[in-house]
């Protein structure tokens, strides 16, 4: 497996320069920029940059993201490597990182809430669809920075059979003892995938920005 690479990653909407707010979405393991990008169409949104990196052979890291950050290695680092790139590249326009909005669904849940974890800024938010900060135990030593109140939502089912609830709650603790506003939401028997009460709460984080 080859890292990940910043060729591979795909735009649509408005051009970074242009936009007032830039979504970067990152998809799940087995999927592509292209069907995570299909979630613009669940936004009212016309002042947006969309931004959506690419996994090489289509998943982030091999293992589950409960699995010791080693066994994950060296596609994990290659990852987060990725996304630095990625926010690098939005900040060179002269956007600042309250105009950055992260969000993920399953797999990329998890790298996005790992991502911002361990890079605490005033983002404009983190929107983690089924996911939740990586690593076989969350060591709150690992992380550090303020987030000064950046809004950061968690939602999943509370049968999901990747993400133990417990992962969502203590994801949500830690983002919170950064400073974020964050909020977890368990959904009952909703499985894998996103509801529409999720879509409007991330409609609210994205309409904050400014």
């Amino acid at each position: 497996m080859s890292k990940h690479l910043f060729e591979n990653v795909q735009f649509a909407g408005k051009s970074v320069e242009e936009a007032e707010k830039v979504i970067i979405l990152i998809h799940g393991r087995g999927a592509t920029a292209d069907s995570i990008l299909g979630l613009m169409n669940e936004f009212r949104l016309d002042d947006a940059a969309y931004i959506a990196p690419q996994a090489t052979n289509n998943t982030w890291y091999p293992y589950s993201f409960l699995k010791p950050e080693s066994e994950n290695e060296p596609w994990l680092s290659s990852a987060i490597s990725l996304l630095d790139e990625v926010v690098d590249s939005i900040l060179k326009t002269g956007k600042s990182h309250n105009q950055i909005v992260f969000m993920g669904f399953s797999q990329g849940a998890c790298l996005a809430s790992e991502y911002v974890a361990r890079n605490a800024e005033r983002f404009g938010g983190l929107i983690a669809f089924s996911g939740g900060v990586i690593g076989d135990a969350i060591k709150p030593e690992k992380y550090s920075g303020d987030f000064d109140g950046m809004p950061a939502f968690f939602g999943c089912s509370d049968n999901d059979f990747h993400i133990p609830e417990d992962r969502v709650y203590d994801s949500e603790s830690l983002f919170k003892k950064l400073n974020a506003k964050a909020e977890a939401v368990i959904y009952p028997g909703m499985g894998h995938t996103i509801n529409q009460d999720e879509i409007l709460r991330a409609q609210r984080i994205i309409d904050s920005v400014k």
